[in-house]
């Protein structure tokens, strides 16, 4: 038997590494753009850092002089790439099931681009998810706050009602700027030391811990 209290009304998921297993299509688009265009790669530890920030941004803090050509390079392998590459995670549909029966609202908020984020959502089986937010709506991004308090508004919500959940530092950093809570996830771009490092409200490293820390469910006999 199963008994649900969810903690939290809204839940909010980042994307890239956190719902998709993108992460190595991502790092080989940055090795790409790198190689073709300044003739060496890059750090790889470094590389999974960017994840999650906008790629421009990333590019012109890495090479101002070269940043529009970076981010050609990568647009080019990655869209290429995307279909071979992508997939959801194992079992991440069963995280939204039960949140569907648990009344639990739910939705994305990027900094992937709005057409990339949908491909990606259809590649993945994932259309269900609504994308809240995605990179062009927001002038300011993760850890900035605006990003999940232009979500807040969107949903008609306050930011203390919701959870974001994400794989990176930023996303915990995000959501704790905004006033929300942050669940960790130990799957995608960010190791379990870093995250543990911004104070996440609770770290999943599976998928099972993810749905019951959303859901609140807890099985007859068990705490």
């Amino acid at each position: 038997m199963t008994d649900t209290h969810p903690r939290w009304p809204v839940a909010l998921f980042d994307l890239d590494g956190t719902l998709i297993d993108s992460i190595q299509l991502i790092v080989d688009s940055y090795q790409h753009a790198f190689t073709t265009v300044l003739g060496h790669t890059g750090d790889e530890a470094e590389i999974r850092s960017w994840i999650g920030q906008p790629l421009i941004r990333a590019f012109r803090h890495i090479d101002e002089a070269h940043a529009d050509e970076l981010f050609a390079e990568y647009t080019a392998y990655n869209e290429a790439n995307t279909p071979r590459m992508l997939k959801a995670f194992d079992g991440i549909g069963t995280v939204f099931d039960a949140l569907d029966d648990a009344g639990v609202r739910y939705g994305i908020v990027t900094s992937k681009r709005t057409g990339p984020a949908h491909w990606g959502l259809e590649l993945t089986g994932l259309t269900r998810v609504p994308v809240i937010i995605a990179q062009e709506d927001s002038s300011e991004h993760k850890p900035s706050p605006q990003p999940l308090l232009s979500a807040c508004a969107k949903l008609g919500v306050e930011a203390s009602t919701i959870v974001y959940i994400g794989d990176a530092t930023v996303d915990i950093e995000a959501a704790h700027n905004a006033g929300a809570a942050g669940i960790a996830v130990t799957w995608g771009a960010g190791t379990r030391e870093a995250l543990a490092g911004v104070n996440p409200e609770v770290i999943c490293d599976t998928v099972d811990e993810l749905r019951a820390a959303l859901t609140g469910a807890t099985r007859e006999g068990q705490a």
